[in-house]
């Protein structure tokens, strides 16, 4: 792999870099790194080494076929770079545990961002996923779903929509559009792709994210800026613009010598960033920086909403959630959905603003006089459905396949398809034989060599 010299010749000098020692790291592959879902995942890959700055992080020791694994598509693990998985120290020095907070990953697709940060999240806490690329977006809604916290909507805006929720978010995430120089191991059509026009081209983009989406930001509130670029300037430079543009503080992310991460400074109002390099990490090329908004005399509230769900549908969509205090609310084509009733003005606020592709966790919709229970209920892990199918690993993978799974039917009704304890879907048992409800965009295409 010829790594371009102009980029050789800006790193050198700078804290951290070895030419020869990072010029020999791209001649290997790029690790495999799993991050567990904390109720789905627990009891997974208890033997493997640990991603030192992320609590459920694992390496594996080679890349499995994920599709003919069901607890991938159970979401009881997310497929995500390591170095990435740092936004979880970012996060918890942003108090984003506390609740009632309201958290944006601006730039979500595919997901890895947005599952670890609902998976730090107070059940009270809302996640908005937003990706303006419509195609992304969708793959970010399967993800998101199949990881399944009902705190976590997704919508597809882009960031000057989402700017006019003025001082509405607690914490925002912007993993930017870059020009991708971290990632060349692991996609080597990123290496001829790049180049200096391409760098100074993606500067300009972030800057211009950043701008559309500060005032959202609450006074007080947290900006998180990673990129998987090794350009100044799509990193520390852009920390420096912040500073410059918004006034906006600097805040430290306490980090372990024994990590291999550095920690740099930006040029002019020495903002912490912490660079990976992956002659130094298990893991590959990142940058992450983090500031504050000064609090000021501005003071925002949330409108107060009334809002009477539909008894009829609000009673059969409780079954699904215990004694959980949740409301249930009109979809897309006759769909329901349940939200966290502390969320019900955030619904009415958020779609005056936003298109909402995903709000809450989808329940079903009434048919003739049965009710046809949605997909995500099987994944959620709000909901305690009474009612399953356990499988085996090959039915598991002939349901997800959406063939004949070969299993003894119980009585007649709505079950889900359980493998080790997780759910993977729907089928409707008629006595003697069944219906599989997985929804065909989520099924299997490959072949699977027995």
């Amino acid at each position: 792999m010829q790594l371009p010299e102009h980029l050789l010749d800006e790193l050198t000098g700078k804290p951290g870099f070895d030419r020869t020692e990072f010029t020999d790291a791209h001649a290997h592959p790029a690790p495999t790194s799993v991050r567990l879902h904390p109720v789905k995942g627990k009891g997974l890959f208890e033997e493997l080494p640990r991603v030192l700055w992320c609590e459920e992080g694992v390496y594996l020791p080679e890349r499995p076929v994920f599709t003919l694994d069901p607890l991938f598509h159970a979401g009881a693990y997310y497929v995500q770079e390591a170095s990435s998985m740092f936004l979880q120290q970012a996060l918890q020095v942003a108090g984003a545990e506390a609740p009632s907070l309201r958290v944006l990953d601006l730039c979500a697709a595919p997901g890895g961002k947005s599952t670890l940060i609902a998976s730090l999240l107070h059940p009270e806490s809302l996640l908005v996923s937003n990706e303006v690329i419509r195609t992304r977006a969708s793959i970010l809604e399967e993800n998101t779903s199949r990881w399944g916290y009902m705190n976590n909507w997704v919508t597809a805006n882009d960031p000057r929509d989402i700017g006019k929720l003025e001082g509405y978010f607690d914490i925002i995430v912007v993993d930017a559009p870059c020009s991708g120089s971290g990632l060349w191991r692991k996609d080597p059509n990123a290496l001829n792709e790049w180049s200096e026009e391409n760098v100074e081209l993606c500067s300009g983009r972030q800057k211009r994210i950043i701008a559309d989406v500060w005032p959202a930001l609450k006074p007080g509130g947290y900006l998180i800026y990673a990129t998987c670029s090794y350009s100044q300037a799509e990193d520390e430079d852009i920390a420096d613009w912040i500073a410059d543009a918004y006034n906006a503080e600097g805040v430290a992310i306490p980090v372990a010598d024994t990590d291999g991460i550095v920690c740099t400074t930006s040029a002019v109002a020495n903002i912490p960033g912490y660079r990976f390099f992956p002659h130094k990490v298990t893991g590959e090329g990142f940058f992450l920086t983090m500031v504050r908004k000064k609090i000021d005399e501005t003071t925002h509230t949330m409108p107060v909403y009334k809002w009477q769900a539909d008894k009829k549908v609000q009673h059969i969509a409780q079954q699904y959630f215990g004694n959980k205090d949740v409301t249930i609310i009109p979809a897309r084509e006759g769909n329901y959905s349940a939200i966290g009733s502390q969320h019900i003005a955030d619904w009415q606020l958020l779609q005056k603003h936003v298109w909402l592709r995903r709000t809450g966790t989808a329940v079903g919709m009434p048919a003739a006089k049965d009710w046809v229970p949605d997909h995500e209920v099987a994944l959620c892990v709000d909901t305690s459905p009474q009612q399953w199918l356990d499988v085996n690993r090959e039915q598991a993978l002939k349901f997800l396949k959406r063939e004949e799974m070969g299993v003894a039917l119980r009585e007649k009704g709505w079950l889900i398809v359980r493998y080790k304890g997780l759910g993977l879907g729907w089928v409707k048992s008629l006595g003697n034989r069944y219906n599989n409800y997985l929804p065909k965009h989520w099924r299997i295409r490959m072949n699977i060599d027995e």
